[in-house]
């Protein structure tokens, strides 16, 4: 067994990548309303990698930009600020961490994932009249957690891995089994050491647990996108499995039997033209 203690995982924040410096601004921020745009707008052009990947999905069916976007300054403007502030963390986040460390980890499947409970979590907060750009960068972030073990401790993540494909359970029980932790300690801790926003911070922490005391709304949204998108198989992981759902936050969606299955059409449509993108 390889048993972290909370001082090793902390530790090993410190070897992940750095993300550019507007998008830390960006996470830390996302509760921040009177930002300014040009300054925005400036700071992004500097990264030409970051800026077309942003305007290819700015461009993108699932964002609907009635015109042809040429810039950051026009994604705003047509788009809204907490829109383009969604994509570039999605661009940014989705390139940052290096493949491959960590043996039988599928990281291709861990972004798919992601990026489809980034597209479910937007669209069912849509419905239930939910701030839409949070629950999107909620549910791009909300498994972050493990890649920050697979890139601290990939050796052990591979006996994570191992115990998983032997138990067949889901990926905390392996991980506490093994770790003495889950994805989310350590999503938890990325949070408050990559200084994200509170709102962001209390999204990743409870989405397993959505019915605990002070979760919030955007915990149970994030919860119930990640429970679909397993359903919906679109990471492409063979052994993939549904997490326990919870019922109350599932019923506290309220949506129809209707509405869920043009959710679950959405949600697909949406994901895959993200995904060319965001994984090309």
């Amino acid at each position: 067994m390889n048993r972290l203690t909370s001082e090793q995982l902390i530790a090993g924040l410190q070897d992940l990548p750095s993300l550019p410096a507007v998008v830390m601004e960006l996470l830390s921020s996302i509760d921040q309303e009177n930002a300014d745009i040009s300054v925005l707008a400036r700071k992004v052009s500097y990264d030409q990698a970051l800026t077309a990947k942003t305007l290819r999905l700015a461009n993108s069916p699932a964002f609907g930009a009635q015109v042809k976007v040429a810039t950051i300054q026009q994604a705003i403007t047509f788009l809204g600020f907490q829109a383009t502030r969604n994509l570039i963390t999605a661009a940014a986040l989705s390139g940052a961490f290096a493949s491959g460390r960590c043996r039988g980890f599928d990281d291709r499947a861990f972004w798919r994932h992601s990026i489809a409970t980034a597209a479910c979590a937007r669209a069912l907060a849509r419905r239930i009249r939910f701030n839409q750009d949070f629950a999107f960068t909620a549910g791009l972030l909300h498994d972050i957690g493990r890649l920050v073990l697979v890139t601290a401790q990939p050796d052990a993540y591979a006996e994570v891995l191992a115990w998983r494909a032997r138990h067949g359970c889901e990926w905390r029980e392996a991980e506490a089994a093994v770790l003495g932790l889950d994805h989310v300690d350590a999503g938890v801790a990325l949070a408050a050491h990559w200084q994200f926003s509170d709102t962001m911070r209390q999204a990743i922490a409870w989405h397993h647990a959505p019915h605990t005391p002070g979760a919030g709304s955007l915990a149970a949204i994030v919860h119930v996108a990640d429970a679909i998108v397993h359903a919906l198989d679109l990471s492409g992981e063979s052994d993939d499995v549904v997490p326990r759902l919870s019922g109350a936050a599932w019923d506290a969606m309220g949506l129809s039997e209707e509405a869920y299955l043009h959710l679950f059409r959405e949600t697909e449509t949406q994901f895959s033209e993200m995904a060319a993108i965001l994984l090309a």
